[in-house]
């Protein structure tokens, strides 16, 4: 029993582990700050064909992300039913990284159709490597640290090597370009797709070759996994899986739409002018250095005493109070201060969101025999990215209502700076309103999720001594 006990958890299996962590985050966030502004201010499309493209991307997720998780799900190779996923996204991701910021504007073709066209494209393409690279990743969390305790000192470790991550995507780039909104900045744009394309696959290559491998207590769990459309409807019958929804597409909302406007925010409201597109760098980067402070001395220790369900309607909370200034502050040093803040609520989100994805998986395999953790990451990435619709419908509406459907620096008003606090801080507070009731109502708390974990290590025990561990 000792032995076994020994296996759960070491600091080395979740150091290792994190490394694709990095290659997640420095993905996701370079695509989701910059993004945006480039096809915008840069390529110079209008925000409601931007808003098109999203629309259809998330369409593609309704298809891409179940499927995929489904699709691991049923996997059985020697190296597990995760692992050959992340080798074969991980150089399909990098490289897409540099095509999302090389459009044929780049070389000349200034036709905006066509520019539309290869937008639409490259961020399907985006999409297909990052979920396959994501939902196996993320799935690998509660298979390999099974027992509560372990999980948590996994994601502790893990929520670190996302700040390398994060530093790549938001601090980086301020070393290419010295304007994120100025058109003459395209080729550096490309430059800096180049560095991240080497990033991604530097360490995500140190991940595939030390991380921990599957557990072989889960390697025959393939074979009870239900047909594709039985699969999707038993994840939603999960009535905990049913509450947590709204809330995940929520904290997505606000996660995303924040760096989504930082650099026009910082630009006009913040006044950080042409040069010192470092600054706006350092706002996100102070953020989430916050965040990782917050983590540890903060949402950690409540989480252990109240739940996790309970802290991430506090910290829920306390990010609604700290996104109240963004509608008043007007200069960079202010920003500094208010930035940090806001670094509070959003550690209890990067905390709370894939331990909730995982007692939801737990409860699961109680009630069903079998761990299916892609299958319930795979739906969850889909409605997380239904949130980018509302994060484009929100950015749409406001710039069609202040004259900005096409980027004109030259036409800024007084309604421009109000649209840019409307949505650094009245769409957040909705959207994080929600996650408060949603949890309110979320059914795996207390007793029954004691129960739930209680339940979950006979099962676990059981699967061990069948295969003689």
């Amino acid at each position: 029993m000792e032995e076994n006990r020994s296996k759960e958890y070491s600091n080395r299996d979740a150091a290792f582990y994190s490394f694709g962590q990095i290659s997640l985050i420095t993905a996701y966030q370079a695509f989701t700050f910059l993004i945006f502004t480039f096809y915008y201010a840069v390529v110079g499309l209008d925000v409601v064909l931007i808003s098109v493209g999203f629309l259809i991307w998330s369409i593609w997720n309704a298809f891409n992300d179940p499927i995929l998780g489904y699709i691991s799900d049923r996997t059985h190779t020697r190296w597990g039913r995760r692992r050959p996923y992340i080798m074969i996204a991980l150089v399909p991701l990098s490289l897409v990284m540099f095509f999302l910021f090389f459009p044929p504007l780049s070389y000349g073709i200034t036709n905006k159709t066509s520019n539309f066209i290869y937008f639409i494209i490259i961020i399907l393409i985006f999409e297909l490597c990052y979920t396959t690279y994501d939902i196996n990743l993320t799935s690998m969390l509660p298979e390999i640290f099974i027992t509560e305790e372990s999980r948590i000192k996994a994601n502790n470790i893990r929520q670190v090597f996302a700040i390398f991550g994060l530093i790549f995507a938001f601090i980086l780039p301020s070393f290419f370009i010295k304007d994120y909104s100025d058109p003459s900045y395209l080729n550096k744009y490309a430059i800096f797709g180049i560095v991240l394309t080497g990033i991604i696959v530097i360490v995500g290559l140190l991940f595939l070759k030390f991380s921990p491998r599957e557990r072989e207590e889960f390697q025959q769990d393939h074979k009870n996994v239900p047909g594709f459309f039985a699969s999707f409807k038993i994840c939603m019958k999960n009535k905990s899986f049913r509450w947590a929804i709204p809330a995940f597409i929520g904290d997505f909302f606000v996660d995303t739409i924040l760096p989504t406007i930082l650099p026009l925010y910082g630009k006009y409201v913040l006044g950080i002018g042409e040069g010192d597109s470092w600054f706006i760098s350092i706002l996100l980067g102070l953020t989430f250095l916050s965040a990782a402070i917050f983590i540890t001395f903060l949402w950690k220790p409540l989480a252990a005493k109240i739940g996790i369900r309970k802290m991430w309607m506090i910290s829920s909370a306390v990010w609604i109070a700290t996104l109240a200034p963004m509608m008043f502050i007007s200069d960079r040093w202010s920003g500094l201060i208010v930035f940090f803040l806001v670094g509070i609520g959003l550690a209890g989100s990067l905390y709370s969101k894939d331990l909730i994805v995982s007692d939801i998986i737990d409860e699961d395999e109680v009630n069903t025999g079998t761990k299916r953790d892609a299958s319930y990451f795979g739906i969850y990435i889909f409605f997380l990215r239904v949130g980018y619709i509302f994060v484009f419908l929100a950015i749409s509406l406001v710039f069609t209502n202040i004259g900005w459907r096409i980027y004109e620096p030259t036409t800024i008003s007084q309604g421009t700076i109000l649209g840019l606090r409307l949505l650094g801080f009245v769409f957040p507070a909705i959207a994080l309103s929600i996650i408060i009731l949603a949890m309110s109502k979320y059914p795996l708390r207390g007793e029954y999720l004691k129960n739930i974990k209680e339940k979950l290590t006979e099962i676990h025990t059981e699967k061990k001594s069948k295969i003689g561990m």
